[in-house]
């Protein structure tokens, strides 16, 4: 039961990422949509990373 919300934060965190990135790209005057690709592979690997880390053994001391 603990990942059981898991894929739920990752598509929450997926959404919001490219919504802000969306947005800010609307006002920034570059022609390539650089912050709607770049936010959401962040929040992806940040979450890559969060599983990662949770599902590592605590065996160490």
């Amino acid at each position: 039961m603990q990942y059981a919300g898991l894929a739920t934060q990752m598509i929450a965190a997926l959404g919001v990422a490219i919504f802000v990135g969306y947005q800010a790209d609307k006002k920034l005057p570059w022609k390539f949509p650089v912050l709607t690709i770049t936010l959401p592979l962040l929040a992806l690997a940040f979450m890559f990373y969060k599983i990662l880390k949770d599902s590592k053994p605590n065996n160490e001391k």
